[in-house]
């Protein structure tokens, strides 16, 4: 598993937060992220997360699977959901990502009447 970020946050909201860790959901997060979610109005997260700490608590997650983001409504999280996006960026399932055309546009054959 990789090492987690961790550095201190002063929040362009003006409040200073504490240590703020980015890394990995877990499974032992799912009770917390849900709650979150609840918190956020959103429904729950599916799929892997990379989720942000501040001293311990989450205050913000984003899905792996389709982007979406839930936070903390009570704590500025602008820069939190800011680092958490930079994360992410290039990282979602093939799902999340748009599809590009393998063999070029598909042209139809023109329509010709059969008779029996």
């Amino acid at each position: 598993m990789p090492a987690s970020l961790s550095y201190a946050n002063q929040s362009r909201d003006g409040a200073a937060g504490g240590s703020l860790v980015v890394r990995r959901g877990r499974p032992a997060d799912t009770a917390e992220l849900a709650a979150l979610a609840e918190l956020d109005s959103a429904r729950a997260l599916t799929g892997s997360t990379i989720v942000a700490e501040v001293d311990g608590r989450l205050v913000a997650a984003v899905s792996l699977h389709d982007g979406r983001v839930i936070a903390d409504p009570f704590v500025p999280t602008a820069d939190v959901v800011d680092v958490l996006r930079l994360h992410t960026a290039g990282a979602r399932s093939a799902k999340a990502r748009p599809r590009r055309a393998r063999f070029g546009r598909f042209v139809p054959r023109p329509v010709t009447p059969k008779f029996a």
